[in-house]
């Protein structure tokens, strides 16, 4: 397990210079970039006058020299071979940069988005795995029943429900007509005057109708998965036996057969949980006028602050590469029999 480990850690620096490499070559041929927004804010702003030091002239345009500055400030003053080197030297060291226009570093944007993606995240995927898990067992042990073919419609039903039109109606019926939950945010104004518990119930009363409109359809798939893998293992010679011998039917199915049936459940655990922390949902997050990482992402893809947009790839590729090697190696814990070799 060792040397597949190391030769999955060695692999994914290739993976990861693959990824950045193209992408910072795509980011030379697309226009608009950062000297331009800061060019087309100047006209759109300055009106032909003077404004903070630039020199804007109508239609000439601004000043040579305060141009070649402008592109010095952004770093587009170097050939783009020497950007690359620079940027990957930076992404070594875990530097991931400075944006261009919040004037922060993007560690500092990612963690003040982070809370909005961890609270979406994490109560969308708790209630996912603790809705589809014990609903999967229970359907394939009802395969068959009125329950299954019920369940199995409720749950292509709600799979195929994008998330963000549930989202509205959920707004317009009991954000906008009923008014039993909050528009927007993710807190009340006065929250920092409430008490502990006062907090807690105006947190869960925010977060309702987003993770409600997150959750509806994410766990159709886990649920049909654990349906398929318990129908599987239920239907092999050892259930059997372990029935004639008299075993109680929880016994049979918590004891021996959840663990067999847990293989393809468990391998995507781990990308699951950590894409918690640091998957943002755009049209849930812009839906409910929450600024989370989704937001982020594409406001830095529109205004092409490319810092933003280089570093939260490099971080997530990262981490997503981290995580899927960890899926892997849990199928030996989940089953020794497995062998990498």
């Amino acid at each position: 397990m060792f040397a597949y480990a190391l030769k999955r850690l060695l692999l994914m620096i290739p993976t990861l210079l693959g990824v950045l490499l193209i992408t910072f070559a795509v980011i030379q041929f697309v226009p608009g970039g950062p000297v331009e927004q800061y060019l087309s804010d100047a006209k759109g702003g300055f009106g032909g006058v003077e404004s903070g030091g630039s020199s804007y002239r109508g239609n000439q345009g601004v000043d040579p020299k305060r141009l070649e500055a402008i592109k010095a400030l952004y770093g587009f003053d170097k050939p783009a071979h020497e950007r690359l080197v620079q940027m990957l030297g930076q992404f070594a060291r875990f530097d991931l940069g400075k944006s261009f226009f919040q004037n922060k570093d993007v560690w500092t944007l990612i963690l003040e988005k982070l809370p909005v993606s961890i609270s979406l995240g994490l109560w969308t995927f708790f209630i996912s795995y603790g809705v589809a898990v014990p609903l999967g067992v229970a359907k394939a042990v009802r395969a068959g029943s009125k329950f299954d073919l019920i369940t199995t419609l409720l749950i292509l039903v709600g799979y195929a429900i994008p998330g963000f039109v549930l989202g509205v109606v959920l707004l317009v019926i009991f954000g906008g007509q009923l008014q039993w939950f909050p528009l927007r945010g993710l807190t009340s104004p006065n929250w920092d005057e409430l008490s502990v518990g006062a907090k807690i119930v105006d947190y869960l009363w925010h977060i309702t109708l987003p993770v409600t409109a997150m959750v509806f359809g994410s766990f159709a798939v886990t649920a049909m998965l654990t349906k398929n893998s318990f129908l599987e293992e239920i239907r092999k010679q050892y259930v059997l036996t372990a029935r004639a011998k008299g075993l109680a039917e929880n016994r049979v199915l918590w004891k021996h057969v959840f663990r067999n049936a847990l293989i393809p459940i468990i391998t995507g655990f781990p990308g699951a949980f950590i894409g918690a922390f640091f998957t943002g949902s755009l049209l849930i997050e812009t839906l409910f006028s929450l600024d989370g990482l989704g937001l982020l992402s594409y406001e830095s893809v529109i205004r092409r602050d490319y810092p933003v947009v280089l570093g939260t790839l490099y971080l997530f590729t990262l981490i997503g590469l981290l995580t899927k090697l960890v899926s892997d190696l849990s199928y030996v814990l989940v089953d020794p029999r497995v062998k990498f070799d």
